[in-house]
């Protein structure tokens, strides 16, 4: 039957489509109605049906371990059947639908899959797949999608524009100011039941004359007055950053009693930060041999494209590594990313649940 859908919107074309190999407009706006349909996320299935097509084209799975899927990047109906079975829970479909994170332990328990290769291109954090920005030249939206409590998404932290195209944070401390103060405001959003579009979306006409920005200050002032005449509370910017710090420590330290707010967690897969693969690093290969050449120091002369990989490998590493110190660092934790009982009492959260969750990490 003939139904009308709504978009798609632009993470659903990028998910639903390019990163499925699908390119027919048709299709997307089908697989956008059957997840609306069905309820499920387009962003995580889009993800994950991404990788469990790069995991059939290597070999991990094949016909017999997928009930008879082809699962080639840009099979459309293949594509059909897997969201079908994954409503229904069946067949290979109740598999894909546990997500990322448990298929790549599922793979390597069943199929005897290389883990540190699905770890490298299984783009999900905290079990949560990835919205659909490709961060591997942006080191802030990496700690974007990274240091976060929630997974990576980029309500936390989207800082592209700021990173790349104004290079407004140059610098690791510029940086990590960014990944505790946007982190921040736009959790207050969430507190109060705010919408954050009416903030970034349109700017003052003498936005570009203020002392910073990026951060819309007219706008901010917006929202207090608006807090302010609800609640008859007035606060300025320090205390409404006081605020979801409270709510953004509890959070953190609720992940490290259920096992998952260490700096182990905050990792990424590879993916995020450089080519994993032979032919990502070919498909780009004057891009990443300059910036071996520029940024790294390394002499590619001579050197094969296997060599080349692991170096650049060796040096994004280093940056993430680098910039999870200062973002802990500004944010008050330690470098496992525990929050300090300093930083609790600075906040008036020094309580006795809470101490004794971090103090055991410290």
């Amino acid at each position: 039957h003939k139904v009308t859908v709504d978009g798609p919107e632009y993470e659903n074309a990028a998910g639903l489509g390019s990163n499925c190999g699908i390119f027919d407009p048709e299709a997307i706006l089908e697989l956008n109605f059957y997840c609306d349909t069905y309820g499920l996320d387009t962003i995580s299935f889009g993800t994950l049906t991404a990788f469990v097509m790069e995991c059939f084209e290597n070999g991990i799975l094949d016909l017999e371990k997928t009930d008879g899927l082809d699962l080639h990047f840009g099979n459309i109906e293949a594509t059909y059947e897997l969201i079908h079975q994954m409503s229904r829970g069946e067949g290979f479909g109740k598999i894909a639908g546990m997500g990322i994170h448990k298929m790549k332990k599922y793979f390597v328990e069943n199929f005897g899959a290389d883990e540190a290769f699905l770890n490298d291109i299984g783009m999900e954090q905290k079990g949560l797949e990835y919205s659909e920005y490709m961060p591997k030249e942006s080191l802030a939206q990496q700690g974007g999608y990274g240091l976060t409590n929630k997974g990576p998404q980029h309500d936390d932290a989207w800082l592209i524009f700021m990173d790349m195209v104004n290079n407004q944070i140059p610098t690791f401390e510029d940086k990590a100011e960014a990944l505790h103060y946007y982190p921040m405001f736009r959790t207050w959003f969430g507190l109060l039941g705010l919408c954050k579009l009416p903030w970034n979306d349109i700017s003052p006409a003498d936005n570009a004359k203020t002392e910073d920005p990026a951060k819309m200050p007219e706008h901010v002032q917006n929202y207090l007055d608006i807090f302010e005449g609800v609640t008859g509370r007035k606060i300025n910017t320090t205390e409404m950053i006081e605020m979801s710090e409270k709510v953004y420590n509890f959070q953190r330290i609720f992940n490290i009693r259920m096992g998952k707010g260490l700096r182990k967690n905050d990792a990424v897969p590879y993916r995020s930060l450089g080519p994993v693969t032979m032919e990502e690093y070919l498909s780009r290969e004057d891009r990443y041999d300059n910036q071996l050449v520029e940024l790294v120091g390394f002499d590619i002369e001579g050197k094969t494209t296997e060599e080349k990989i692991q170096a650049l490998r060796e040096y994004k590493y280093d940056q993430y590594e680098k910039l999870t110190d200062a973002v802990y660092k500004r944010r008050g934790w330690t470098m496992n990313g525990v929050p300090t009982p300093e930083k609790l009492k600075s906040l008036g959260m020094d309580l006795p649940e809470l101490l004794e969750v971090v103090e055991k990490h410290i």
